[in-house]
């Protein structure tokens, strides 16, 4: 057009901005809007508006509020691409100032601008702003809005009101596929991975075809749960209806495999993607990472740098988390010190809760607690809780006592802290002391998470806690169990009592530390599968020393690999021996 010397239009700018938009090219976008300014455009509405929308997605949201400042004149669409800016961006605060000054100004709010505002109420989780926006949904007539009632079901699932959220879910009128991602991942984020699992189930059933945004948002909750074939079915999904596989699909799916015991499929699927981002390094250096496989992760690392890609200060939580693992001191202080020297990155503080938790689990306890005295901000009760769990590894009750206090300052209504100071005191023998914290709990109307354990079997989660007879199969469970202990005693195996954390006679000790819920999830892996079948439980706290070494003995009496994920990481038990070598 220009070669062939014809003049542009105001149509032809609002044409043609989009497209630079779209393809974030800021240099042309800029090369456009000189020549906006040099044909007398700029006091077009639509114009100004475009050039707003173009800077806003290209990054450079400054310069799209000195166009909004700059127009003459200015309509609703110009208000939302002002707002929708803002929340694109993250600049969440000022998303929601404009929206105040676009009411102050008798500019009335169309459905655009009341999307971008709720997604700036979800940033900030700012549930109350929130909820007076669905007010003024409810008010205007747009509750029947499906894009409207999608940004509130996204906005309470993110603002932890994820039980809202459903029942608004429930209630719309019309839904579209979005409307069912945003349940799902709701339900996913918020930690819920049973109900996001059942969610996706009854969209299937509702006919509903997912895509891949739904595809992103229930792998991690199969990832969550160790649900493996719940997580090759989606994976078969992805393939069988040929849906284009992205780098955001193809890091969940690295993600999935990894935690849910499949390292060397995840490896595979990192290798043959066409295009990675720094997450797909990320995913795959925590997988590595989780499964002990420390050298892997820091092999991997290199490569990572060798790339000429940035590792940004996820990667180094990743790293740092693998060395912590294989209680590698010395690589993990190299990293950590790098991190600033060598990539510009400020450590934050789950940077030196990893590096508190490394030194506290090889038992460099003072170091520990001299690098949480020297961080350059105050500590919250993460980093005590990371020193306070190496405090029960190596049984230091006086040290344990001092990061107690400390971290139930910050957090007086910690479950966790509490049970893990009760456990210190009973295993050091101190039942008075654990009584009295336990008696605290209660009195504060406290609840302690019960030890679960689970493994799926033909697409089914089967869940168990101690001394579990709630199970159909319960008898059968219980008489595996009873033989298989029968057979490790002649192997030598020997309950560990010190694991059972109540004062009770010697004969009840062996009783419960028995029928521990990793015990019952092993002992109905092998009722239900064939001979030979590696067995996967997943347990959501920290494996006890007792499950620990009974895994190792089961594995070789029954001639079957064990793979167990607990809170931290995996454990493959083969022949007698543990991936861990006894190091968690």
């Amino acid at each position: 057009m220009q070669l062939a010397d014809v003049k542009p239009t105001s149509v032809t700018m609002v044409s043609v901005l989009p497209a630079c938009a779209q393809l974030a090219t800021l240099q042309q976008g800029k090369f456009i809007h000189q020549t906006v300014i040099r044909y007398g455009f700029e006091s077009h509405v639509s114009v100004g508006t475009a050039l707003m929308d173009m800077y806003a997605k290209c990054g450079s949201v400054e310069i799209a509020r000195r166009v909004f400042d700059r127009m003459p004149q200015r309509n609703a669409i110009s208000w939302t691409a002002m707002i929708a800016g803002y929340a694109q961006n993250g600049c969440s605060n000022d998303a929601l100032v404009v929206f105040h000054q676009m009411q102050l100004a008798n500019m009335t709010p169309d459905s655009g601008s009341i999307v971008s505002v709720l997604r700036a109420c979800s940033l900030l989780g700012a549930l109350w702003k929130g909820k007076c926006i669905h007010a003024y949904v409810i008010r205007s007539g747009m509750a029947e809005d499906v894009n409207v009632g999608n940004s509130l079901v996204s906005m309470y699932a993110k603002c932890v009101s994820i039980d809202v959220a459903l029942q608004f879910f429930d209630n719309m009128p019309k839904r579209d596929v979005v409307s069912w991602n945003a349940i799902i991942a709701g339900y996913s984020q918020n930690g819920q991975a049973y109900e996001a699992l059942r969610l996706f189930q009854q969209m299937q059933r509702d006919k509903m075809k997912p895509d891949l945004t739904t595809m992103v948002s229930v792998l991690p909750a199969c990832a969550h749960l160790a649900a493996l074939q719940q997580g090759k079915l989606i994976h078969g999904h992805i393939l069988r209806n040929g849906l284009e596989m992205d780098v955001s699909t193809g890091n969940a799916l690295i993600d999935m495999y990894a935690k849910c015991g499949r390292l060397e499929i995840a490896r595979s699927l990192f290798e043959k993607m066409p295009k990675r981002d720094v997450v797909s390094w990320n995913v795959m250096i925590l997988g590595y990472g989780l499964h002990g496989r420390s050298k892997d992760a820091i092999s991997l690392f290199s490569q990572l740098e060798q790339t000429g890609m940035k590792p940004d200060d996820i990667t180094f939580i990743c790293i740092l988390s693998a060395c912590s693992h294989a209680g590698l001191v010395d690589e993990g202080r190299k990293y950590f010190n790098s991190l600033n020297r060598d990539h510009c990155i400020t450590p934050r503080m789950e940077h030196y809760i990893c590096v508190v938790d490394l030194l506290g689990r090889a038992g460099y306890l003072d170091e520990a607690q001299e690098l949480i005295n020297n961080m350059p901000f105050e500590p919250d009760a993460s980093v005590w809780g990371a020193l306070l769990g190496a405090c029960r590894i190596h049984c230091n009750i006086e040290l344990a006592e001092y990061v107690a206090k400390h971290h139930l300052k910050l957090e007086s209504n910690n479950t966790g802290c509490y049970v893990l100071l009760s456990n210190i005191y009973a295993a050091a023998g101190r039942w008075q002391d654990a009584a009295k914290v336990r008696t605290m709990i209660k009195t504060k109307g406290l609840k302690k998470n019960p030890g679960r354990s689970w493994i799926e079997i033909k697409n089914s989660v089967h869940t168990f806690v101690g001394g579990d007879k709630s199970h159909p199969q319960s008898e059968k469970i219980y008489a595996v169990l009873d033989s298989l202990i029968r057979d490790m005693k002649k192997e030598g195996y020997v309950h560990d009592k010190t694991f059972v954390l109540q004062d009770v006679e010697e004969e009840e000790k062996e009783n419960i530390i028995s029928t521990h819920s990793e015990k019952l999830a092993i002992a109905f892996g092998l009722l239900e599968t064939s001979p030979g079948m590696p067995i996967q439980i997943t347990k959501n706290l920290r494996v006890c020393g007792d499950c620990h070494n009974a895994s190792k003995f089961i594995s070789k009496i029954a001639k079957r690999e064990i793979v167990l994920r607990d809170i931290n990481r995996f454990h493959h038990f083969k022949d007698g021996v543990c991936s861990c070598g006894d190091y968690w």
